[in-house]
């Protein structure tokens, strides 16, 4: 793995996982980790990052990154082929007419779209998130029969 891209991965982390209010404290923490760089080049790696300050609980600024890229560490990364195989679906769970679905990182709105877009008569319509699908069940489906409607649309789904 290159410098660069190293440093970037150590940087995501810190700044998902402390409060750092400024660039000297950055600094700080990657020299910590093992990397010694100048303001410029930090300056640089937040803009491509595009970190952002926002207000932490305690009120204080502090860096974080852009929402639709919140950092996850993937212990077990999946080639593009695998990735193309999957429908992304994880689990269903239901309590009385709602349901969750759980899918892999980025995957819940298509799902949900698809959903939406079938006109299940099963369902009222759904809320999606990055990983999680919130769905309305009307009155009078079971939730086999919601099962049944959506192992059309999902690979996957029992």
């Amino acid at each position: 793995m290159k410098i660069k891209t190293r440093r970037l991965e150590a940087l995501k982390m810190l700044i998902s996982s402390m409060e750092l209010g400024s660039q000297e404290e950055v600094l700080r923490m990657l020299e910590k980790e093992g990397f010694k760089l100048t303001q410029a080049t930090l300056s640089r790696d937040l803009k491509q990052l595009k970190v952002a300050k926002a207000a932490s609980m305690n009120g204080k600024y502090v860096y974080v990154l852009p929402n639709d890229t919140m950092y996850k560490r993937i212990t077990k990364p999946i080639s593009a082929i695998e990735m193309l195989k999957s429908s992304g679906y994880v689990s269903i769970n239901f309590s009385g007419n709602m349901g969750v679905i759980k899918t892999r990182p980025g995957y819940a709105s298509s799902i949900a779209y698809n959903i939406d877009a079938s006109d299940v008569p099963h369902i009222i319509g759904t809320i999606a998130g990055d990983d999680t699908i919130f769905i309305v069940i009307k009155e009078g489906y079971s939730h086999e029969e919601v099962i049944s409607a959506l192992r059309s649309l999902i690979p996957g789904v029992e």
